[in-house]
């Protein structure tokens, strides 16, 4: 059997992310550069080893990995809101790694520089309708703190769901009065003439002194019934070490991830993975941990998920 051959011969595992630039230089190094206009082309060849399998990746809005994950359940890997773990704990697992964790910092909401709106309060308890906010989905992480720091159950808001790069201009032509704003978003709102009402990541510090990790990465349960034993331990132990190449290959890296994110700076793409790629994305920790148990609750006492799941994070070290 030709290399060639036994490279064609292993069995492709599907890794969905978000399109951002910290999840795009985080998993490169596994799935390969893919074409930012085609994502089924693969430009360059994974840099690791991947060992038994192949990964391909599949680049989708947050929301609809979200939704993807809750109703059909068929990507191997996926990019996840830690929101909405509750709902696939019974088929996926998070890894103790690759999350997106903020400190002290994360969503922000935004208005026109000219609204009348000065806080948050004002989005639900104004004398008139409750503003109308364009949200990146109601199964994120951002959805649950928006409920969380305006005092809001979740049918008090008056929400439209949008992908997260529209959400700007949406505020920006007051097709709505106010936009929760995720990913590379939080950096570039205030070119537009938009202003910031909360950073709710900053709020969730304020109340708890906990990080707030939005997001995650969850692999499929049922890989070693599939696959064989240990194939489950052999894909964490992979994803760990490509985002580990990731960040020992940094310029190259972020230069790969900047095609994903044409708006930004140099500068401005450095300092988004810097607030993402971070210690508690090389691993969770308990402070990381126990951020989530506190999300899962407060999801539960909003009526927004019917159980608070066991934490069984996937590590590389078994």
């Amino acid at each position: 059997m030709t290399i060639a051959s036994a490279t064609s011969n292993r069995p492709v595992l599907t890794l969905g992310h978000s399109p951002d630039p910290d999840d795009v230089f985080m998993w490169w190094p596994v799935t390969g550069m893919v074409d930012p206009a085609d994502h089924s082309r693969v430009v360059e060849s994974p840099a690791i080893d991947t060992g038994r399998f192949r990964y391909a990746a599949l680049p989708a809005d947050i929301q609809v990995l979200n939704r993807r994950a809750i109703e059909q359940g068929d990507l191997d890997i996926t990019a996840i809101s830690v929101n909405t773990y509750p709902r696939i704990a019974a088929k996926y697992r998070m890894t103790s790694f690759g999350g997106s964790v903020g400190y002290g910092y994360g969503p922000k909401i935004v208005v026109r520089d000219d609204s009348l709106l000065r806080d948050v309060q004002g989005l639900t308890r104004g004398t008139g309708a409750p503003a109308r906010i364009a949200v990146p989905g109601r199964d994120t992480t951002a959805f649950l703190l928006l409920c969380l720091s305006t005092g809001a159950r979740p049918g008090e808001l008056n929400t439209v769901e949008a992908p997260f790069d529209r959400i700007l201009g949406m505020v920006a032509s007051r097709e709505v009065e106010a936009g929760l704003l995720i990913h590379q978003s939080q950096l570039t709102f205030a070119d537009l003439g938009l202003r910031q009402l909360i950073d709710v990541g900053k709020w969730w510090l304020d109340e708890t002194a906990f990080p707030l990790p939005l997001g995650a990465n969850a692999v499929r349960r049922d890989l070693d019934e599939r696959f064989g034993p240990g194939s489950l331990a052999d894909v964490v132990r992979t994803l760990d070490h490509s985002i580990r190449y990731a960040l020992g290959h940094r310029q190259r890296s972020t230069d790969y991830a900047m095609r994903f994110a044409p708006e930004l700076s140099r500068e401005q793409t450095d300092a988004y993975i810097d607030m993402y790629v971070n210690d508690l994305t090389i691993d969770a920790g308990q402070p990381g941990r126990e951020a989530m148990v506190r999300l899962f609750e407060a999801a539960y006492k909003l009526g927004m998920i019917d159980r608070v799941p066991p934490l069984d994070l996937a590590s590389p070290d078994g």
